[in-house]
């Protein structure tokens, strides 16, 4: 891969859920996946509580119902930092988020520093049967590689549809245990590169997928 592996949480979901997908889509090019309803009302949701709690732009009335939720937040001792991009080169060190060298980076909806400890809270819109936490444990590490003085990072999924909250922590001292998480989609997706190999992964969303030359590609119906 030309400048070497790059990626970010949604991109190696993406490939862990279909090789075939990710290549064709956000490597080559091919296809672009199609916006939905579901998809921009996130848009707009996230947009909205982005401008109240670095604006103080009001909600708008129909996101109102949130407002209760953004101000419990608002109580969280420390400095706030709204949609805050966070990007570290291969060796973890912090750099320019647009960097040429950068390895992995993600944008974090609220991120708060207090001492030495920090909060960082993801917007959900959509359903919480299936909470996945692994996008807070890569914001945690880079958070600990920006604020060095941090040592404990607590995250929470914030389900603002269904007013439910998932939390986690994590602890500086586990930092290698946490990125070792990683590796091994990270080494497959690697792999994909280097043999230009990308096998598709037949799911029942098949029928969702852009990529409509593909043998288990399934019609809407």
């Amino acid at each position: 891969m030309s400048g070497g592996l790059k990626w970010s949480f949604s991109g190696l979901k993406d490939y862990v859920n279909c090789p075939k997908q990710y290549h064709e889509v956000k490597v080559l090019r091919n296809y672009t996946k199609s916006v939905t309803e579901q998809m921009r009302y996130g848009t707009e949701v996230h947009k909205a509580l982005e401008d109240y709690a670095a604006l103080n732009k009001p909600l708008p009335k129909n996101y109102q119902r949130f407002k209760e939720l953004m101000d419990a937040l608002a109580e969280i001792p420390g400095e706030h930092f709204n949609e805050h991009k966070m990007a570290l080169d291969k060796s973890k060190t912090p750099c320019g988020f647009d960097a040429a060298e950068y390895w992995v980076r993600g944008i974090a909806d609220r991120l708060v520093v207090d001492g030495d400890q920090g909060y960082v809270i993801d917007y959900k819109t959509g359903s919480n049967r299936y909470p996945d936490t692994k996008q807070l444990q890569l914001m945690a590490l880079m958070m600990f590689a920006h604020f060095p003085e941090l040592n404990y990072v607590k995250g929470g999924l914030l389900f603002v549809m269904h007013d439910g909250f998932v939390n986690s922590e994590y602890k500086r001292e586990d930092m290698v245990k946490l990125w070792g998480q990683f590796d091994g989609n990270l080494q497959r997706l690697e792999d994909s590169f280097l043999r230009d190999s990308w096998p598709c992964n037949p799911t029942p969303l098949c029928g969702w997928c852009p990529v409509d030359q593909c043998q288990y590609h399934k019609q809407r119906r």
